[in-house]
């Protein structure tokens, strides 16, 4: 485990995932170290100082978590940037956990490659590193030796998605119930709620976005939506994209998708049902919006929840 200087804390908590694993096992299948690329004590946002070993004195590295804090970590010197992409490509695997994943983006390392991060930083993540496709509604995601996962608590979920790579299923299961995980969230589970995220600031658009929520099923057209925030069709529209930043067509088929992906994780609902009931019609529309926003079908993202 990697630290930068204002780290936060609660990252450090992935290593009970590993600690536990080994308790599991009977052996010590990880052998733990936390590291710095200056080496010394290092403090977290907190205040509290945690004591590293120099990177360059560490032995043979198999995983690399790179840790940073509440916010995204600055750009880091060249010569820093060098020891820590030296020893990635040492490394099976290196993950970026919530804003370490910031890092990963200045190694290089994320270049051509999907990615996640808290999803507060998505669009700061998108600036600084544009041949990255982020994916901000994602706990974790895996692209080959290169791991990122959404803020905080989404750590844990990477830790013991690394784990069951590592030691199958079956362990990774007992290690999230030692944890007291209401449950093994798959990569492909939603960080935050779109109507939380569209937050706007009047009453009577709240209206409306909670009447779409609860029928989504209908056609939800811009007059429909407009006669329930009591305002005519234009005054809507302009006032709908001046509070969220979004058309009312955008936002609905957000929230649609974010009913189907639910239905599809939590249900055995036939496919054509999560369409009518979601709002899409058919299963070609969802499966087109699907694409759009998350680069897979409806099916694979159903078998990734049933694999967690």
């Amino acid at each position: 485990m990697v630290l930068t200087q204002g780290f936060q804390f609660l990252a450090l908590g992935v290593q009970a995932a590993f600690e536990l694993a080994n308790g599991l096992k009977g052996e010590d299948f990880y052998t733990l170290s936390i590291s710095s690329v200056e080496g010394g004590p290092i403090i977290s946002s907190s205040g509290f100082a945690v004591p590293t070993v120099k990177l360059g004195e560490v032995g043979p590295v198999d995983t690399l978590l790179l840790l940073a804090g509440l916010v995204p970590p600055p750009q880091q010197a060249e010569e820093t940037l060098a020891i820590l992409r030296d020893l990635a490509k040492q490394s099976r695997r290196v993950a970026g956990l919530c804003t370490g994943s910031f890092l990963l983006g200045q190694m290089g390392l994320l270049d051509g490659r999907r990615a996640t991060t808290h999803w507060s930083y998505a669009h700061e993540m998108r600036k600084a590193f544009p041949n990255v496709r982020v994916e901000d509604d994602r706990i974790f995601i895996n692209e080959g030796p290169v791991w990122t996962s959404a803020g905080l608590t989404a750590g844990l979920d990477l830790a013991v998605a690394l784990i069951e790579k590592d030691l199958g299923r079956n362990v990774a299961g007992a290690i999230a119930r030692r944890l007291v995980m209401h449950h093994r969230r798959g990569g492909g589970q939603s960080q935050h709620s779109e109507l939380l995220q569209l937050a706007p600031s009047s009453d009577r658009i709240q209206k409306a976005l909670i009447h779409a929520k609860s029928h989504l099923s209908n056609t939800l057209t811009v007059d429909e939506l407009a006669e329930v925030a009591a305002l005519s069709p234009r005054q809507f529209s302009r006032a709908f994209r001046s509070e969220t930043g979004q058309t009312p067509a955008k936002a609905v088929e957000q929230m649609r998708l974010e009913a189907a992906r639910l239905m599809l994780e939590e249900t055995r609902h036939p496919m054509d049902r999560i369409a009518q009931e979601t709002g899409f019609t058919d299963l070609r529309r969802m499966r087109e919006a699907f694409m759009r926003q998350y680069g897979q079908p409806p099916q694979t993202i159903r078998r990734l929840a049933r694999v967690a």
